[in-house]
C-alpha cells in the first residue's frame, strides 16, 4: 500500500462517527470500550460446546463467528433456542454475532435463505456475509430482504380480549355489511359458548362471546423476544443494546493457498459496497480496501495465529496442510491494514481458551494503537 489511507491512522472512535452503517458505529465504539479487535471464529461442534465458549471468551471479544450448519443439536426455537440464546450473551459480553453462510445464488433464493427456513438467520446474527460470484443484484437483494424484515420487527403486535354476552341487535342480518359472514380482518370471533339443548346454534342460544383485536404499534427495543427471562436482558455495561440494523460483509478475500479471487473479483466487491453502504458494512479481506477518500468500511480478517508463547512473534508459521494460511496480528493489522482479526482454533484448541483469547486481544489491541499512533 503505497499511501495511507485516513482510515489506517485514524481511531476506531473518530471512524464511528463517520460511519455509514448503524453497525459499524456501534462496532467501532464497542471496538474502543473493550480495547478489542477480536473476532473468536467458534468453530466447535455442538450447541453446548459453543454458548460455552461464547460465554466464557465473551469479555475479549468483540465479534463471534459462527457457522450454525456445523453445530449438532442446534435449537432452531426463536424465542428459547441456540440464536436467542447466543443473542443474550452478545447482551450481557458485548459483541455482533456474525454468521460465516457465505451466501452465493440468485437473488430470490438468497433472500429466502436468509430470512426464512429452519435457522432464520436474520433473525439472531447481526452480520452475514457474502460471495458475489453471482453477481452484484445479490446485494441489492439482500438489502432489500433486510429492510423489510427490519420494518417487520420494529412493530410488536398488541393483542386485546373482551368477553361478554351479545345482545340479539348484534346479530341482525346484514349487520357485517352485505356478507353477514364476513369479518372485519382486524379481528377474529373465537370461544362460542353455545347451550347443549339448542343444537341448531340459533343465534338466540349464543350467550358468550371473546373478541381478539389486534393491532400493531412501533418498538423501540431491538430484541426480538419481548418474553426475555429474569437475568437474560443484562447489557454489557458503558455502551447501548446494539441497534437492530443487520450488516453484510463481502467475501473480497481469503487466506487459503491457491484462492481463485481474482483483483477483478474483488475490486467487484467495492464497487458493490459502494453501491449497498446501508447495508453493507466492509469485507472479509486480507487487506484495506479503502482507497476512495470517503471510504470507512470495516475490513475483518481470517488466517491470524500467534506462535507459542516465548517464541518470536513474526516467526514463520506453518498452515494447517488444506490450504489455511497464516499471518500474526501484527503483519495483518499494521503492515495490510484490517481492523479486526479472526482466530479460531488458536484459542479453542489451547489449554485454556478465554486465557489464549485474552492473550490474543491484547496483542491485536497493541498492534492496532501502533498503526494508528
Amino acid at each position: 500500500m503505497s499511501e495511507k489511507h485516513p482510515s489506517l491512522t485514524m481511531a476506531f472512535g473518530e471512524r464511528a462517527k463517520n460511519a455509514s452503517h448503524p453497525l459499524t458505529d456501534y462496532l467501532f465504539r464497542l471496538m474502543e470500550l473493550k480495547s478489542s479487535n477480536l473476532c473468536l471464529s467458534a468453530d466447535v461442534y455442538t450447541a453446548r460446546e459453543l454458548l460455552s465458549l461464547a460465554d466464557k471468551a465473551g469479555p475479549s471479544i468483540v465479534v463471534l463467528k459462527t457457522h450454525y450448519d456445523l453445530i449438532s443439536g442446534w435449537d432452531y426455537n426463536p424465542q428459547t433456542g441456540t440464536g436467542a440464546k447466543l443473542a443474550t450473551l452478545a447482551r450481557k459480553h458485548g459483541f455482533l454475532i456474525f454468521e460465516d453462510r457465505k451466501f452465493v445464488d440468485i437473488g430470490k433464493t438468497v433472500q429466502m435463505q436468509y430470512t426464512a427456513g429452519t435457522a432464520r438467520i436474520i433473525d439472531w446474527a447481526h452480520i452475514v456475509n457474502a460471495n458475489i460470484d453471482a453477481g452484484k443484484d445479490m446485494v441489492r437483494a439482500m438489502t432489500e430482504a433486510a429492510a423489510k424484515w427490519k420494518e417487520r420487527i420494529n412493530y410488536e403486535v398488541k393483542t386485546s380480549v373482551t368477553v361478554g354476552t351479545p345482545v340479539s341487535d348484534q346479530f341482525d342480518d346484514g349487520e357485517n355489511g352485505d356478507d353477514p359472514d364476513r369479518l372485519d380482518p382486524r379481528e377474529q370471533y373465537t370461544g362460542f359458548t353455545r347451550d347443549s339443548r339448542d343444537v341448531d346454534a340459533r343465534k338466540g342460544s349464543i350467550v358468550s362471546i371473546t373478541t381478539v383485536t389486534q393491532s400493531f404499534e412501533s418498538v423501540d427495543s431491538p430484541r426480538l423476544s419481548k418474553n426475555i427471562n429474569e437475568g437474560d436482558d443484562i447489557v454489557f455495561p458503558g455502551i447501548e443494546e446494539a441497534p437492530s440494523d443487520r450488516g453484510l460483509l463481502l467475501l473480497a478475500q481469503m487466506s487459503t493457498k491457491g484462492c481463485l479471487m481474482t483483483e477483478e473479483y474483488t475490486q467487484a466487491c467495492v464497487e458493490a459496497a459502494r453501491e449497498n453502504k446501508g447495508f453493507v458494512m466492509g469485507y472479509v479481506s486480507q487487506e484495506s480496501l479503502n482507497t476512495a477518500p470517503d471510504d470507512n468500511f470495516i475490513h475483518i480478517t481470517p488466517g491470524c495465529k500467534l506462535p507459542p508463547e516465548g517464541e518470536e512473534e513474526n516467526g514463520h508459521l506453518e498452515g494447517d496442510g488444506l490450504g489455511q494460511q497464516y499471518n500474526t496480528p501484527a503483519k495483518l493489522i499494521c503492515i495490510k491494514g484490517v481492523d479486526v482479526v479472526i482466530v479460531g482454533r488458536g484459542i479453542i484448541l489451547a489449554g485454556d481458551p478465554p486465557s489464549e483469547a485474552e492473550r490474543y486481544r491484547k496483542k491485536a489491541w497493541k498492534a492496532y494503537l501502533s498503526r494508528v499512533a
